[in-house]
């Protein structure tokens, strides 16, 4: 199979969606890789690091769409990219469809196969190409916390951790799954006092466990939610139902209970945002204010730290992107994990999720 791996163009996204370990690996099975050029130098691999291991550069994202029958990237499909779609063709890559009706239309308008990493999901009910990033995303949502949190940002120049004599912040965690999981490990970690909030009791003493007591957790309901977000300094919003849009948890109405200058780090943001004030920030333009209260929604967060990104995502990515490079389309009728990440197929709408999300037809495909 031709493998083409364009460079990212979203503002500010450094990642690739392949390293030249993987490019190693597929040359090696007898698949031709198109890179384009310097398409890693953002996540510091020089184009030296692809040539070596046998792929072949390509001046433009044009000539690499061209060339390719299965595109593998990181994140969606921008405007300037829907041009240099083929019909057929096979989109690897993260999708996030369920906020995104325009994107939706344009892949069934272009009959593109899109497999989304972040809907692919073994019978365990994890969610293996998620988790990578869930991981970055969570402990990097203290750290940008933090930030949303200094004076020069709007927030009430608090200092997370506390100092010798002077008390810790207070953060409130929606959502115990791996992106939470690791943003309490961090916020635990520099001595912040933690809450977590999940729906399921099962996660709590899981985290009960795991916390040693370390961090208070609390069933997931309005009342718990409201009392728990008034006495935040800091809440991060890292609830997530697959392929579907995040749930609402934080109303406008709620800002108004929170503390002036405390701060909303919504992870949830690529699934729509679980705050009614979120809205799709990126790394140029980080932090915006509503009612006082500071917002951090940027969609593509772990492109902050794109060598550790691209090294975590490719882990994961490499061994399902091996078994469509050899086996195309059957690879799914194989694979019932990989089939779950079939989001559209040649003009037809295939994921539940989304479709409910955007309330269109969904319809089902045989392999």
């Amino acid at each position: 199979m031709k493998i083409g791996v364009p460079k990212e163009i979203k503002i500010r996204e450094r990642r690739v969606a392949l390293t030249p370990a993987g490019v190693a690996a597929l040359v090696a099975d007898g698949h031709t890789v198109f890179l384009e050029k310097d398409a890693g130098i953002g996540s510091g691999i020089p184009n030296e690091g692809y040539i070596k291991n046998g792929a072949r550069i390509l001046d433009t994202a044009d000539a690499v769409w061209a060339e390719a029958d299965m595109i593998i990237k990181v994140k969606e499909p921008v405007e300037p990219e829907f041009g240099r779609m083929k019909e057929g063709q096979i989109l690897f890559t993260y999708l996030h469809l369920a906020p995104a009706p325009e994107l939706t239309k344009k892949l069934l308008e272009k009959k593109i196969i899109g497999i989304a990493y972040e809907t692919i999901q073994p019978d365990d009910g994890t969610l293996p190409l998620l988790a990578p990033m869930s991981e970055v995303a969570g402990r990097l949502s203290i750290q940008m916390g933090c930030a949303a949190l200094e004076a020069k940002n709007g927030g009430k120049g608090l200092l997370l951790s506390g100092v010798s004599g002077v008390a810790p912040g207070k953060v409130v965690i929606l959502g115990g799954g791996i992106a939470g999981v690791n943003a309490a490990h961090v916020a635990v970690g520099i001595g912040a006092q933690v809450t977590i909030v999940d729906i399921s009791i099962n996660k709590l003493r899981y985290l009960d466990d795991i916390f040693f007591s370390r961090a208070v957790t609390l069933m997931s309901n309005k009342t718990n939610i409201e009392e728990a977000i008034s006495h935040a300094d800091l809440v991060i919003g890292s609830v997530l139902i697959p392929g579907a849009a995040a749930p609402k948890l934080i109303t406008k109405q709620m800002l108004g209970i929170m503390q002036p200058g405390s701060a909303i780090v919504d992870i949830a943001i690529d699934q729509g945002g679980c705050a009614e004030t979120s809205r799709a920030t990126t790394h140029d333009d980080p932090f915006y204010i509503v009612d006082g209260i500071v917002h951090y929604c940027v969609a593509n967060m772990p492109g902050a730290v794109p060598h550790t990104s691209t090294y975590a995502l490719t882990n994961a990515t490499l061994p399902y992107v091996i078994k469509l490079a050899k086996k195309g389309m059957p690879a799914l009728a194989d694979d019932k994990a990989l089939a779950k990440g079939l989001n559209v197929y040649k003009g037809k709408l295939t994921c539940r999720q989304v479709a409910e999300s955007l309330k269109m037809h969904c319809e089902q495909i045989q392999f």
